[in-house]
This record gives structure tokens, C-alpha cells and sequence, in this order.
């Protein structure tokens, strides 16, 4: 019952619920990985699908999101010293020159509710940031921007991977307002999501 009791509590966004049933869960015996698969990333597929059916919004996913990373933050640990291995390495920031984050802060936060080990560069960032990410191994960049006067570095990043000779071994997906399926196409991006649910998606099929 814990872990639907966990499950329901990440859905309706109750972070303290989340954090008291999880340490509960633990005394009674469940694994750290099965917390995380079957109720913390259970619950967050099931918010993505609320939201792409048009039951929940971006307010709904962020606070079921900061209740799943309440979650989370309890359970990493566990998880390390079970030695259980994440979904990727993912890298996410907005690209240089944007100073926009909440958009990318919630595709972070939904990846990380997906199982994904995900490093947050944060915001205007240096395209040798991403390159170095890639060397590091991440194996998915993720590149935001909300002006269509920064969507630019988006290309200018790829291409910076492709100097660094690392293009071939790391996937780029792109988003923000702006951006559109066909500019992915145009510069070379391996996939675009229009929002932090879909996200989650393309970044599984890029690495399945």
C-alpha cells in the first residue's frame, strides 16, 4: 500500500507526504529502486500523461515534480549504495545569451522523474560547457532558449560538438517557445520537444 500511497502523493503535489511515506517505505522493507520505479517514476509518467491530455498544466507537473524530487532527495543514497544505475547522464542548460529557466528547470525535473542522472547547467550558457559535458559522458544535451535572438546558439553549440569531434557520440534535443520541429531539422538536432512531458519521451526513445 506504501508505494500507492507514494504514488498518489507525487500526483497531487504533496512534497511532505511524499518525503514521510518514502522514509516510511524504507522502514518497511521496500528496495530503493523499486520506491523509485514502481511509485516516484510511475507517478511522473502518469502526471506526463495527465498533462498531455490536457487534465493538468505546467503549475500541476512543477509541483508534482518538486514532490517527486522530495522523493528523490531521500532516496539517492539508497540508490547509490545499491549500486542502481540511471536511466542516462544528461546534460540540460539554456544556451548562451537566454537568461530563461523555468521552462528548463521543469524538462530537469521531469528527467530526473524518469530515472535520468541529470546535470543542470543553469542558464546563458557557454557552448564549451556542453562540449565538456559530452567529453564527461553525458549522453543526451539538452539545449533551451525562449528568444528567437538566442535560438542561434543552439547551432552554434551543435557545431561546437561537431569541432570537438563528439557529435556522433551524444544526442542533442532541443525545445523552448521559439523553436519549431523544422529548425531541429535544419541544424542538425536529434530531437525537439515542444514541452518538459514530451521531453521525457524523446529523450528515452534517443537512448532505447
Amino acid at each position: 500500500m506504501t508505494l500507492e500511497t507514494i504514488y498518489q502523493h507525487v500526483i497531487d503535489g504533496e512534497a511532505e507526504e511524499v518525503e514521510s511515506q518514502v522514509q516510511k517505505a524504507l522502514q518497511e522493507g521496500y528496495s530503493a529502486s523499486d520506491i523509485l520505479n514502481k511509485a516516484l517514476i510511475a507517478a511522473m509518467d502518469e502526471v506526463g500523461r495527465l498533462y498531455e491530455q490536457g487534465d493538468f498544466f505546467v503549475p500541476e507537473m512543477l509541483i508534482a515534480a518538486r514532490a517527486m524530487q522530495s522523493g528523490l532527495h531521500i532516496l539517492k543514497p539508497y540508490l547509490v549504495e545499491g549500486g542502481v544505475k540511471a536511466a542516462g547522464k544528461i546534460a540540460i542548460g539554456t544556451v548562451k545569451g537566454d537568461l530563461h529557466d523555468i521552462g528548463k528547470n521543469l524538462v530537469a525535473m521531469m528527467l530526473e522523474g524518469a530515472g535520468f542522472e541529470v546535470h543542470d547547467l543553469g542558464s546563458d550558457v557557454d557552448p564549451q560547457k556542453f562540449v565538456q559535458m559530452a567529453k564527461e559522458g553525458a549522453q543526451v544535451i539538452g539545449l533551451s532558449a525562449l528568444l528567437t535572438t538566442t535560438m542561434s546558439n543552439m547551432a552554434v553549440t551543435i557545431q561546437a560538438l561537431q569541432q570537438a569531434g563528439l557529435r556522433d557520440k551524444v544526442k542533442v534535443i532541443i525545445g523552448g517557445a521559439p523553436v519549431t520541429p523544422e529548425y531541429a531539422q535544419k541544424i542538425g538536432a536529434d530531437g525537439f520537444a515542444p514541452d518538459a512531458s514530451t521531453a521525457t519521451r524523446v529523450v528515452r526513445e534517443l537512448l532505447s
